[in-house]
């Protein structure tokens, strides 16, 4: 949660494996893409063969994937392959063992929007919505609350940001962000063993939207 970890984070966290954090997701009923861990070039191509795919180094070392360079997205049947050994020896390269490469499912484009929890010494579990990608850093446009929130609570956090129509421009929306944020505000008030959570970046399209990198620190 970028814009708003607490001062007092531990340096014991711990990031929890893509395949945990995804079935906790699950359970919650938050949409992601499909994904799946791959070992070889042959089942990255394998995973591409029903559309295009990004590929992602998964290290402790490497939270930020975009400014660490791990990431290939649009990648094809033809280019999965090759863009997985370059990751891998980039990996290598760069001494993020352990690590593990994972494939997910191109989401179709749209508004890329953050949604952050921590845990602050004096408040406890906090939430935060803001814009995603880059614009989280660049703009500070940011909304935050304390955990759990209610229907109201998110409603407000929505539409004090100075991005709400770019973020809701309509009230289909608003109402299903409403409701995403309720579910990860009683996800992360549910399990205290949650420290840190970012869903970084959320895409909002004419589908609905896709929690595209989901990063849960323990």
């Amino acid at each position: 949660m970028n814009a708003a970890t607490s001062k007092n984070r531990p340096d014991q966290l711990k990031l929890l494996e893509y395949d945990k954090a995804e079935s906790i997701i699950n359970k919650y009923g938050i949409q992601k893409p499909e994904a799946a861990y791959v070992y070889s070039k042959e089942e990255a191509t394998a995973f591409a063969q029903k559309g295009k795919i990004a590929l992602k180094v998964i290290s402790e070392k490497a939270l930020h994937k975009s400014k660490s360079g791990v990431i290939a997205i649009n990648l094809d049947a033809t280019s999965a392959g090759k863009s997985y050994t370059a990751l891998y020896s980039k990996a290598k390269r760069n001494n993020l063992s352990p690590f593990k490469i994972l494939a997910q499912r191109m989401s179709e484009p749209g508004t890329e929007i953050i949604i952050g929890a921590n845990t602050d010494e004096q408040f406890g579990k906090l939430i935060l919505i803001g814009l995603g990608g880059v614009y989280v850093e660049t703009f500070k446009d940011v909304s935050v609350r304390t955990c759990p929130i209610n229907e109201y609570d998110a409603t407000s956090m929505l539409r004090e940001l100075r991005a709400y129509r770019i973020i809701a421009p309509e009230q289909r929306t608003e109402r299903m962000l409403v409701s995403l944020l309720m579910r990860v505000s009683k996800m992360v008030a549910s399990n205290e063993w949650i420290k840190e959570l970012d869903l970084n970046p959320v895409i909002i399209n004419k589908e609905g939207y896709s929690a595209v990198d989901i990063r849960i620190m323990l």
